[in-house]
């Protein structure tokens, strides 16, 4: 099976997973974490061109999961860490870092905030390797072990 073919299997996988657990993601600390594993996989490479920032805008605001939150507060929280991140990427890293490390005391949230980021890596069917190294540090943060999301 080829890596795009795996991959779009993969994200698809991830996104019914996620659908199933909808009920059980609705904390605040779900929400900051969701939104910053999205601007941290928009911004891996050190850079966010409009057309990305409007494709994961979009993403975010039809995704079945967040759509238990306002659309338009995950759109402010995006953007907020985007602007963190486009400002200086290393110092906003870190920033961004501590708002996905919210959802660490609930493990399903947090395995769900990094299936949140391989979705969105995988949206445009290029998962690279800036986005899969974002995700793995968001792995870190939440005290997961990126393996189990092969990374």
């Amino acid at each position: 099976m080829a890596l795009w073919d795996r991959l779009k299997e993969s994200a698809s996988t991830m996104q019914t997973q996620l659908v199933a657990k909808k009920n059980d993601l609705r904390s605040g600390a779900f929400r900051d974490a969701s939104m910053a594993v999205c601007a941290l996989v928009a911004a891996a490479d050190g850079t966010v061109d409009p057309s990305e920032r409007r494709r994961v805008a979009q993403l975010v605001a039809t995704d079945e999961v967040l759509q238990n939150f306002d659309a338009d507060d995950l759109r402010r929280r995006f953007e907020a860490n985007l602007d963190r991140l486009t400002a200086d990427f290393d110092f906003g890293k870190v920033s961004v870092l501590q708002e996905v490390a919210k959802a660490r005391k609930k493990p399903v949230e947090a395995r769900a905030v990094i299936q949140i980021g391989i979705v969105i890596g995988g949206a445009d069917g290029d998962f690279d390797k800036d986005e899969q190294a974002v995700v793995r540090e968001a792995c870190y943060a939440l005290g997961l072990p990126p393996h189990e999301f092969d990374l």
